[in-house]
């Protein structure tokens, strides 16, 4: 088993409920860490049997830059259920980070975590 890290995917999108934050972007940072089976890749030095993490990203991307999200929360689980739909992750996390989200805080993130059942 391998763990992917992909660090502080920084994407603009609608978050929010405020009148404010339903007209303009905002950033938000993602953090997502994937457990999945690399041994044959790595055995025979091929892409094809690994775990595309480029692939996931573009999707995220996609999902996060084209979408309108009330809550964090369900940015988060919609994030980690793209995720799991790959049936070579075994688990995976996802933190999605809001800055400036309160007065004083540098940011509020939500962490979710699933794991294949066996």
């Amino acid at each position: 088993m391998a763990i992917i890290r992909i660090k502080n995917l920084l994407i603009r999108t609608y978050i929010g409920f405020n009148p404010e934050e339903l007209r303009n972007k905002q950033d938000v940072v993602i953090n997502m860490t994937i457990d999945t089976d690399v041994n044959v890749a790595i055995k025979r030095d091929d892409v094809d049997n690994s775990y595309n993490y480029k692939v996931i990203t573009k999707k995220v991307i996609a999902l996060v830059q084209d979408g309108k999200f009330r809550m964090l929360e369900n940015l988060t689980q919609q994030i980690l259920d793209l995720i799991m739909l790959n049936p070579k992750v075994e688990w995976a996390r996802v933190e999605v980070d809001k800055p400036h989200a309160l007065r004083f805080a540098e940011s509020v993130s939500i962490e979710l975590e699933a794991k294949r059942k066996t």
